[in-house]
C-alpha cells in the first residue's frame, strides 16, 4: 500500500515521528507500578522523569533531525506535557511537537496513533515512524506508513496490557 502521505508543500520538511516510552525512554524502572493491582497510573507517569534514554532511539532521533522535523506521538496523558517536554530538553533531542493523549482518552495506541499519523500526513510526506508497540507497528504499517521497530528497550508484558487494554502510555 502506498503511504497516504501528500507531496508536501513547497519547501516543507519531511516529518519523522517518535513515540516515547520504550522508544526514546527506558520506562523499565517504573513497571512495577502497572504490575499491582490496582495499577498506580499517577507513579508510573510521575516516576517517567527519571527515564534514562535509549540510546537507540535518541540517535535516530538525532540523525532524522538533520532533514525532517521531529515529531513526538505518545500514550502518556496531557497531564504528563510540562514533565515530558522538561525530559527530552535534558536529553537533547530535537524540539518538536508533541502529541499527547487527553486526560480521559482510553482507546488502544493502536487506534489513536495511525490517526495522528493521517492528519499530520494531509499535508506533508512523513519519512518514518518509531514505535516499540508491535500492534502500533502493525495498524500503521498497514495505514502505508513507513516503520521502524523500536526492539532496543526491554519488552514488558504490563506496559503491552497497559496500552491495549487500559488504553494508557
Amino acid at each position: 500500500m502506498t503511504a497516504p502521505t501528500a507531496p508536501g508543500r513547497a519547501g516543507a520538511r519531511p516529518i519523522a515521528v517518535f513515540d516515547l516510552d520504550g522508544t526514546l525512554s527506558d520506562a523499565g524502572h517504573r513497571q512495577h507500578f502497572l504490575e499491582r493491582r490496582p495499577r498506580d497510573w499517577d507513579a508510573f507517569f510521575a516516576a517517567a522523569v527519571h527515564d534514562p534514554p535509549l540510546t537507540e532511539g535518541v540517535v535516530l532521533a538525532l540523525s532524522n533531525a538533520e532533514e525532517c522535523e521531529v515529531v513526538y506521538v505518545t500514550g502518556r496523558p496531557e497531564r504528563c506535557r510540562r514533565d515530558t517536554l522538561a525530559w527530552l530538553a535534558q536529553h537533547g533531542l530535537p524540539l518538536g511537537r508533541l502529541f499527547m493523549r487527553r486526560n480521559d482518552d482510553r482507546r488502544p495506541a493502536r487506534l489513536v496513533k495511525p490517526g495522528i499519523l493521517r492528519w499530520l500526513a494531509r499535508d506533508r510526506e512523513i519519512r518514518v515512524f518509531v514505535d516499540d508497540d508491535e500492534l502500533v507497528c502493525d495498524a500503521c504499517e498497514r495505514a502505508g506508513f513507513p516503520v521502524v521497530r523500536a526492539r532496543w528497550a526491554t519488552p514488558s508484558a504490563a506496559l503491552r496490557d497497559a496500552q491495549e487494554r487500559a488504553g494508557r502510555s
